[in-house]
Formats: C-alpha cells, sequence, structure tokens
C-alpha cells in the first residue's frame, strides 16, 4: 500500500514525501483509515512503528476537511495527551512537519519550563494542542486553555500515563471536552487498568494491534551476558571497551542506579549523560541535545524518562537490570534497529534475575544467545542473593542479665 490510497491531501502527501516515507506501516494502514471514518480506536502499538503519524496524519486531515468555517478564529479542536514533556515535544514536532504545507497551526504545553511563551502562543490561537496532563490543568484553571470545541482526543502511551499516577488528571481532561468527539487511546501495552479506561470513554472503538515482538526481533540482534550483581559495573565497562561501539542507550530500573553508572563510567573517561524523572527539563533537554550531536555517545536511562524518544542511528541497546514486565524488554531494545537499519542489544542477568529471563525469552519466543567468554561470569549453581534482616542476639521478651540488675525495684 502506497499513502496515495490512504485518502490524504495533497498538502500532507508532499510534506509525507519530504520525510522520504514511500508506504505506511502496518500501524499506520490499520489506523488512519479508522480514524478518518471518525471512529474511536484503541491501538496497541510500541514506539517506533509509526504510531505518531498514525493519529497525527488523520486528524490534520479531519481538520482540514472542517476548515473553512473556524479558518478566521483558531480554536483548539485537537487535544493530544502526553505523559512526558519529551514525547509531547515530539508530537508536536511530527504536526509541525506533516502539517508546514496547510494553514493548521500546532502548539506544546508542558510543565517543568516558563509558562509565559506558552500563554502568548495560546492566546495566537492555535487548531491542536499536545499537552502534559499536569501544564494542561495548570492553565484551564487559570482560564488559558478551553477544551469545548475539541473534535478529536488523542491519549498517547496511555499505560505510561496510568503508571505514573494521571488517571484522574485524565479523567478529568477528557470531561473538559464535549461529550460528541472522537477519541483515540494509544498504547505500548494494554495492561487491565488500560482497558478499564477505555470502556469509561471511548465508544464502540475499533481495536487495533501491532505485535511488537516480531518487529523487534526481525531487526536486532539480541545477546545475554550472565554475572553476578556486584561485576555488573566491571561486566558493562569490559563491554565497552571491548565489544560495544558507536551510540549506546543503557537501561537501568531506578534513578539511583543510573547516578551510580554515570560517576563510574566518568571516571573511566567516557562521555556520558543521564536522563531520569528527578532531572529538570532543561537538563533533560541538553543531554538529549548533546546525545543527538554526538558530543556524547552513551546515554543513562529509566525506563520512564527513556519512553518514547525518537533517537535516531543508536546502534546498541544495553539492559544493565532486567526489567520485571517482559514488554518493556521489547520496548527498550526496540530503540535499535529502526526504520530498516540492524541494532544489537545486550542484556546482564544476576542470578535474582533469571526469573525475568525466562518471562522475556517466553514473550519472545526465542532464546538470546549466550555470551560465555568475558571476565566475570555467573556460576551456574548461584544462587539469588536473600538479605536477611539481621534481629537482636536476644529472645523476644527477654531481657538481659545486666539489664535485670540495673533495675531498681519499688519493694
Amino acid at each position: 500500500m502506497s499513502f496515495n490510497e490512504l485518502k490524504l491531501s495533497t498538502q500532507l502527501l508532499k510534506a509525507i514525501a519530504k520525510r522520504n516515507y514511500e508506504s505506511p506501516t502496518p500501524i499506520q494502514e490499520m489506523a488512519i483509515p479508522l480514524v478518518l471514518k471518525n471512529r474511536d480506536v484503541i491501538a496497541s502499538a510500541e514506539t517506533g512503528t509509526g504510531k505518531t503519524a498514525a493519529f497525527s496524519l488523520p486528524i490534520l486531515q479531519l481538520l482540514l476537511n472542517k476548515q473553512g468555517a473556524s479558518a478566521k478564529k483558531k480554536r483548539i479542536r485537537a487535544l493530544i495527551v502526553s505523559p512526558t514533556r519529551e514525547l509531547a515535544q515530539q508530537i508536536h514536532e511530527s504536526f509541525t512537519a506533516y502539517g508546514q504545507f496547510t494553514p493548521l497551526k500546532s502548539g506544546v504545553v508542558y510543565g517543568g519550563t516558563g509558562i509565559e511563551p506558552q500563554l502568548t502562543m495560546l492566546k495566537k490561537g492555535i487548531d491542536i494542542l499536545v499537552a502534559t496532563p499536569g501544564r494542561l490543568l495548570d492553565l484551564h484553571k487559570q482560564d488559558m486553555v478551553h477544551l469545548d470545541h475539541v473534535e478529536t482526543l488523542v491519549l498517547d502511551e496511555a499505560d505510561l500515563m496510568l503508571d505514573m499516577g494521571f488517571i484522574d488528571d485524565v479523567k478529568k481532561i477528557e470531561r473538559l471536552c464535549p461529550s460528541e468527539k472522537q477519541t483515540l487511546l494509544f498504547s505500548a501495552t494494554m495492561p487491565f487498568k488500560v482497558v478499564q479506561l477505555a470502556d469509561t470513554i471511548l465508544k464502540d472503538p475499533e481495536k487495533v494491534a501491532v505485535s511488537p515482538t516480531s518487529s523487534a526481533a526481525a531487526t536486532v540482534m539480541q545477546f545475554l551476558c550472565y554475572t553476578p550483581k556486584p561485576n555488573k559495573i566491571e561486566l558493562c565497562l569490559y563491554l565497552l571497551r571491548n565489544t560495544i561501539k558507536g551510540n549506546i542507550l543503557i537501561f537501568r530500573r531506578t534513578k539511583y542506579g543510573v547516578d551510580k553508572l554515570e560517576k563510574t563510567l566518568l571516571k573511566n573517561n567516557f562521555k556520558v549523560e543521564t536522563l531520569h524523572g528527578d532531572k529538570s527539563q532543561a537538563e533533560r533537554q541538553e543531554a538529549l541535545r548533546k546525545f543527538k550531536n554526538k558530543e556524547t555517545n552513551i546515554l543513562v536511562a529509566t525506563d520512564v524518562a527513556a519512553r518514547g524518544l525518537d533517537i535516531d542511528e543508536l546502534d546498541a541497546v544495553i539492559n544493565f537490570d532486567l526489567p520485571n514486565i517482559p514488554e518493556t524488554y521489547v520496548h527498550r531494545i526496540g530503540r535499535t534497529g529502526r526504520a530498516g537499519n540492524t541494532g544489537t542489544a545486550y542484556a546482564l542477568c544476576s542470578a535474582d534475575e533469571k526469573g525475568y529471563l525466562a518471562s522475556i525469552q517466553k514473550l519472545m519466543q526465542k532464546q538470546l544467545e549466550v555470551i560465555e567468554d568475558h571476565p566475570y561470569p555467573l556460576d551456574p549453581k548461584a544462587k539469588p542473593q536473600v538479605h536477611k534482616r539481621k534481629g537482636s542476639k536476644y529472645k523476644k521478651g527477654r531481657k538481659s542479665a545486666a539489664s535485670k540488675k540495673k533495675k531498681k525495684r519499688w519493694y
């Protein structure tokens, strides 16, 4: 199928051609016709499958179809709610690129940065608003955002939005929009709480799903290194010095873990930047800028900070900590090997992560290739470390002899 068959206007087809895209991805092929028919859609698709274009192109087309009536006074007619600032920025860039030959205007608002430029942009008037939940509700409270003309509402990365505790905000935003609107929900995974949310706010939705496992498995070579937990940092340094080259994204489970690994890499003269939730917006953007401009070649991040990042030409992904949700592993390795390129992914597995590994391999329906030739192997009989709490040396309820002697009795 080509984009010409999707009933898109010449202005949009011109923008698509400018980006050198020839044919739609599976998610675009399935979702675009449904959105153009004004259907509610619930779509399961990971980042890297082209899902942003799967909603931005048909939304631009729908707004163009009705452009005449509201060309004079611009009102927010499409609202896209996104969990993170980086993702909101990327979605806005996507709308700007695809809509460059149309009279439609889009804007983006998010927290962690000055509110004044955002207020100026809103006063001028826009057709499409991309927003994070917190900043959107702040602006609504100040009477700076009016959602009573929204025709299409998009909830992007719904699973992450709920994981970050935005459920009440999302429901409130949905209620602020007109009841007669089109709602599109995109999510990388479909846990019960996302399905529950969809049931409450979508009307008779069409379901679209793109299997994440097939796309990731096809273009990414995956390797596995068993190693004791205390040796993970040494093994990571060994791989970076001897095996893994180019632009590398390293995933850690916690912010503390990200900072700890950064210190070690800097001590060993590696150029490294980090991303996690405690970083300010300016720090996050600067870290990304340096990585994209190849001023640094290693980026260490938590899953929340790295979700939805559009990084081209990523050579390798290192799973320093294995994720406890197998789908998260698929999303992580999907950062490399995009747009037909090949990539490599390495997983460092300690004894207490073997359960996570089993779930990952079951989901992928393949065994990861084990690298045995490294200096920090794991003893196959090694058991997970169990940290026991040290209790008192005295039995519960018993006092020491010394304590009894000190006791002054009244009789």
